[in-house]
């Protein structure tokens, strides 16, 4: 869907001669000849390439030259189809293509959708709702469904039997159709944030909220145009700067009035971006605002997270209204956005460890449970998980409450939308790649300290508070080699030959299924704004990050440095020999290059403990469901053939591998 917003032009007078001048020149203007530069679409032949609509009669016509096979032809047409419908005008649409193509340009199927009369009862009640229909589709190719929706919607599937992201009719049996219903979960607030005759300062903190709780959500501000977002829904809110050394250093300006509180209304859908002036308060002119703490994070005291953040007690009071509020959610509420539960009671104790990750997809999603499963399985500390919420399945997110109770963890929910001024990736296994690197700053309550990503498919075998404890040695991130002793793979070792080799200069090519954030670190050294302008500058060339998510932070540790973690905490039989498999704290499911086994396949394979997650996992879902189970698959062995209820089940699950 798209909101294409009306530009309204004010014409004021100033006096009664200013007006008669601009009126003259308009008369002027209104009577002359068209210049040959002007569009003469009746120099357009309409006898093969053109399509002629409605009587010649008509009080609108309408010319349009159209790329048939472009999207914006795409939009272009739906929008013509509209006003076909309201207004009945005369249309000529003379269809205009490549001459010569070396690719198809569309690879997608678009459907424009907006309400009408139709949609509406004589009562005003919305009846069936604006909805968009696709027919004679392929049964034997695998689809996704996306949503391209105005910049300032958080749209999410609340109504979803089957997966989205691998549809294939031709598994859905006789009647072949399948329905999604979506709801516009949120809006999104952006804003611009600027300081007079300097760059816009990047790193400072900002929370959003009510007069009764004014902490429910923060940001930071980046670096390119000064640019925040923060998740709301309609009503008044109430923004500043948060406490700490943000609000020490500034005061939000407006005009020649200093504030310390700005008001917002949200009541347009469509949003529109707020633009906020801060300036330094006197005496503070010549103070930076990012002031890295010790390299050494073992020795980062208490007193400088205060330094940092503000008062400990206001920020984990803060956190907890953060997180029960509408904005957030809560554990209460359908699909809730976060869940706490009582970790003495379930007999975890310690510092809770916060582990992130993302999944898109119902096989993924399995093999997020499994993950979940072993990494309680292995510590008696808290787990907090963060699961990126863009792309859950209805059935996840109905899953998750009842299995964070029963498991004794908590979880939270948390979304960022793509800046429209960043440059986008178009398709969704990429984009999800970017969703692991470019927002780390921002995508997270600014009072976490800490967080391990661990991919989807990972199964972990070793205590992650270990992990979560390990000194980086004043570096904002932590990534793991990959390994260099499975000879086998020497040829597919991209990162010991060529640009890599040159551009490395010595140091390790990491691995990105399992990292560990400093948030602080990250935040304080604007690891987040780096990132995002080297891909910016890369991602344009469609050479360049072929692994969007890895080859980022490899690229950039030049600048953004990487600490190297023990090799023992990430093994992957595709570049690891099995020598080291006995050591190995974390195994992942990577794929292949040579043998391009499918994951299920290599999971039972390769990992011992994994059958047994899976069907505890697919017993608890199948319970909250009320889905029956299959029965489980029996372990193969590599050089046993493969049995024909799995080659079935692979051929239906593997199709939403990333």
């Amino acid at each position: 869907m798209h909101v294409f917003q009306k530009f309204v032009f004010f014409w004021i007078f100033c006096s009664k001669f200013m007006s008669d001048i601009i009126m003259s020149i308009t008369s002027s203007l209104s009577t002359r000849d068209r210049s040959s530069e002007g569009a003469r679409f009746e120099m357009l032949s309409a006898s093969h390439s053109a399509v002629v609509i409605g009587s010649e009669n008509s009080t609108i016509h309408i010319d349009a030259v159209i790329d048939p096979l472009s999207s914006s032809g795409q939009k272009v047409s739906s929008l013509l189809r509209i006003l076909w419908k309201c207004s009945q005008p005369s249309m000529r649409l003379v269809f205009n293509p490549m001459s010569s193509l070396v690719d198809l340009p569309l690879k997608n199927y678009y459907r424009f959708v907006t309400p009408s009369m139709d949609d509406f009862s004589n009562t005003g009640l919305t009846v069936h709702g604006p909805k968009a229909f696709f027919a004679n589709m392929p049964l034997s190719k695998t689809l996704t469904m996306n949503l391209d929706v105005p910049e300032s919607w958080l749209v999410e599937p609340v109504i979803a039997v089957h997966d989205l992201d691998n549809i294939l009719l031709e598994n859905l049996g006789d009647t072949r159709t399948l329905q999604a219903v979506f709801e516009l979960e949120a809006l999104v607030l952006t804003g611009h944030c600027s300081e007079k005759d300097h760059e816009p300062p990047r790193g400072l903190q900002m929370i959003l909220g009510t007069k009764r709780n004014p902490h429910l959500v923060d940001t930071l501000v980046m670096a390119n145009l000064g640019y925040w977002q923060m998740k709301v829904s309609p009503g008044v809110w109430y923004l500043q700067l948060a406490p700490g050394r943000s609000s020490d250093l500034y005061i939000l300006q407006d005009g020649p009035e200093m504030h310390s509180t700005k008001r917002i209304t949200i009541d347009y859908l469509r949003g529109k971006p707020v633009h906020l002036g801060v300036v330094k308060k006197k005496g503070k002119e010549h103070e930076k605002l990012l002031i890295p703490s010790d390299d050494d994070d073992s020795s980062r005291k208490q007193v400088g997270f205060l330094y940092l953040f503000g008062d400990q007690e206001s920020w984990n009071s803060n956190l907890l209204k953060w997180a029960s509020s509408i904005i957030g959610g809560n554990g209460h509420t359908k699909n809730g956005g976060s869940t706490k539960v009582d970790n003495v009671s379930n007999g975890r104790k310690g510092k809770t460890i916060n582990i992130f990750s993302i999944a898109s997809g119902h096989l993924y999603e399995r093999f997020l449970k499994i993950m979940i499963l072993s990494v309680l399985k292995n510590t008696q500390r808290p787990v907090k998980f963060w699961f990126i919420k863009n792309y859950l399945s209805p059935q996840f997110k109905d899953v998750i409450p009842h299995m964070a109770q029963e498991y004794g963890f908590e979880y939270e929910l948390v979304t960022y939308k793509w800046p429209s001024w960043l440059h986008k990736q178009k398709e969704k296994q990429r984009i999800i790649w970017a969703y692991k690197i470019l927002f780390l700053d921002v995508i997270f309550p600014l009072s976490l300290e800490k967080v391990i990503f661990v991919d989807a498919d990972q199964i972990v075998r070793a205590d992650m508070g270990e992990l979560y404890d390990m000194n980086l040695k004043g570096r904002p991130l932590g990534y793991t080699p990959f390994c260099d002793n499975n000879r086998d793979m020497d040829g597919f070792r991209f990162w010991k030959q060529g640009f890599w080799k040159e551009h490395l200069r010595g140091r390790p090519y990491h691995i990105s299924a399992l990292y560990v954030v400093d948030l602080i670190k990250f935040r304080e050294t604007a690891a987040g704004d780096n990132l995002r302008v080297f891909y910016e500058t890369l991602s344009k060339d469609p050479n360049s990050l072929s692994n969007l998510d890895q080859d980022l932070p490899n690229y950039a540790q030049h600048t953004v440095p990487i600490f190297s973690l023990p090799q023992e905490w990430l093994w992957c039989e595709s570049w690891c020999g099995n020598s080291t498999k006995a050591r190995a704290k974390t195994i992942d499911l990577c794929n292949n290059p040579m043998t391009k086994e499918p994951k299920l396949q290599g999971a039972r394979r390769i990992v011992t403990e994994w059958p047994d997650l899976d069907l505890e996992a697919r017993h608890f879902t199948s319970k909250i469901l009320g889905e029956d189970v299959s029965p489980p698959v029996e372990k193969v062995s590599p050089v046993q053939p493969q049995v024909q209820t799995q080659v079935a089940e692979e051929d239906l699950e593997t199709k939403a591998e990333l």
